[in-house]
């Protein structure tokens, strides 16, 4: 059984905090993209960034430059670290992993609530 389990968030300091963490089980993690999506009210969940399983990554434009994701393929752990973050930062933020093996397989975690005060 695939889980996801999501750890930090909370509010969000303006000098750094914690990076979120993402703890899988049920996959091996090591061959698989890992991804961060969030979703604010009112909007629709928007990928964040995204971390391929030699390390290359990807952002979205709205974070380039302050959030940084990385992974621990030992602790099979992937993370966010949000810098410089926003008050248009706040949503609650989601792991992902997904892939195609003749159907697809998607899996969430239950997602953590992050706050920036303006």
């Amino acid at each position: 059984q695939v889980q996801l389990v999501e750890s930090g968030g909370g509010l969000v300091q303006p000098g750094g905090s914690p990076p979120l963490s993402c703890a899988a089980s049920g996959i091996i993690f090591r061959f698989h993209v890992m991804r961060w999506y969030r979703q604010a009210p009112g909007k629709q969940r928007e990928l964040v960034a995204a971390i391929a399983r030699v390390g290359g990554t990807n952002y979205a434009d709205s974070v380039k430059g302050r959030f940084t994701i990385s992974r621990d393929n030992a602790k099979n752990t992937v993370y966010l670290q949000m810098n410089s973050p926003k008050p248009e930062d706040t949503a609650v933020y989601y792991c992902n992993v997904n892939w195609w093996n003749g159907i697809e397989y998607d899996y969430w975690g239950q997602g953590t609530q992050v706050t920036v005060s303006s």
